[in-house]
């Protein structure tokens, strides 16, 4: 089984490695490359693999692709309209994708509702999922969904 150890800044990819978001937050997984090979990744703890990044290992470099998963994408023109949404979400710690005129998170029917409830519309599809990496060096995925715990905040 192939070894891959290092994230590297730059480089030639001899093959692809697609993963969804909860596989790209662990540090130490077994894969099956694209390309049909088997390898394990070793990286160090707290590292978070990003669409696009270049894995090595034993002269073999990877390029890492988001996989297509269970997602809800928002698309608004209304800047405050999709702010009161990414509020709201972040208010849940909710692991949120941000683009222009795009929110995006991995599908919950109750976080669909809740949106619908500012007025928009959540679109449930199958696309690649690049949550925003966190302000304080963080992931972006904060290993608890909206349902896991219980604290108030003021969704005022």
């Amino acid at each position: 089984m192939l070894e891959l150890t290092e994230k590297l800044t730059d480089g030639e990819a001899e093959t692809t490695l697609t993963l969804p978001l909860d596989q790209r937050v662990k540090s130490r997984l077994r894969v099956t490359l694209d390309d049909g090979r088997r390898a394990g990744v070793f990286l160090p703890r707290g590292a978070v693999l990003r669409d696009g990044d270049l894995l090595k290992g034993e002269g073999l470099v990877v390029r890492v692709k988001a996989a297509a998963e269970s997602v809800s994408t928002v698309r608004c023109d209304d800047a405050l309209t999709l702010a009161r949404a990414a509020y709201h979400l972040g208010n849940r710690h909710v692991a949120l994708q941000i683009e222009p005129g795009l929110l995006r998170y991995q599908h919950d029917h109750v976080l669909d509702e809740m949106l619908c409830g500012l007025g928009l519309e959540p679109k449930v599809e199958q696309a690649p999922f690049q949550p925003e990496p966190g302000a304080y060096g963080g992931h972006g995925h904060g290993g608890h969904g909206h349902d896991d715990h219980h604290h108030e905040h003021d969704d005022h």
